[in-house]
């Protein structure tokens, strides 16, 4: 075995799991589940069948990433934050396996913070930071800082993690990449562009 796996845990025969990932205590990774290389899994984690994860992703503790679900590489899910799956759920009217789900996709080196929700049908942009408790309930742009319920955008955040003020530069004072905002809203780095 390539991974490391706690012995609290479970990996159901079949999962897809890359080497150098960890799964932590009392977590349960189902049969249809494909994970990526160097992930890290805390407490009680749960994933679900046909969820894929990417490579270097870091789910926090008590985190159920349900069908459905993707995560692209370098994803990061704070403690307890929330995936949904469904619109219309009823326990009376269960969806067959593989069937009626909305897929979420988090796109690469995004962060969710503790306690937030992501809605499904939703698309968390790459390098996203949702702010801890906020509530996902629309697509968020590439590099956007969301906050609030429902989130909207507060301001943009540089792939390092700081806080941009584009209005005083577009140049990260952490780092020194630099951004351009767009005429339709979109933030890029500028050697990102094609």
């Amino acid at each position: 075995m390539s991974y490391f796996i706690h012995d609290s845990s479970f990996v159901d025969e079949g999962a897809k799991v890359g080497d150098s990932t960890k799964i932590w205590h009392f977590s349960h990774i189902m049969s249809k589940a494909e994970i990526g290389e160097k992930c890290n899994f805390g407490q009680n984690v749960f994933v679900g069948n046909n969820v894929k994860i990417g490579n270097g992703v870091k789910v926090q503790n008590n985190v159920s990433i349900y069908e459905g679900v993707e995560l692209e590489e370098y994803v990061f899910c704070g403690p307890s934050m929330v995936f949904t799956n469904d619109m219309n759920p009823r326990a009376a009217f269960p969806k067959e396996p593989g069937q009626g789900y909305i897929k979420t996709l988090v796109r690469y080196g995004s962060s969710i913070g503790a306690n937030a929700t992501i809605v499904c049908g939703t698309t968390v942009g790459k390098w996203a930071f949702i702010a801890a408790g906020a509530v996902i309930n629309k697509d968020v742009p590439d590099y956007a800082m969301m906050a609030g319920v429902p989130a909207r955008q507060i301001g943009w955040m540089c792939k390092c993690g700081i806080k941009l003020d584009l209005d005083q530069s577009k140049q990260c004072e952490n780092c020194n990449r630099e951004y351009e905002l767009l005429s339709d809203n979109q933030l890029v780095e500028k050697s990102d562009q094609s």
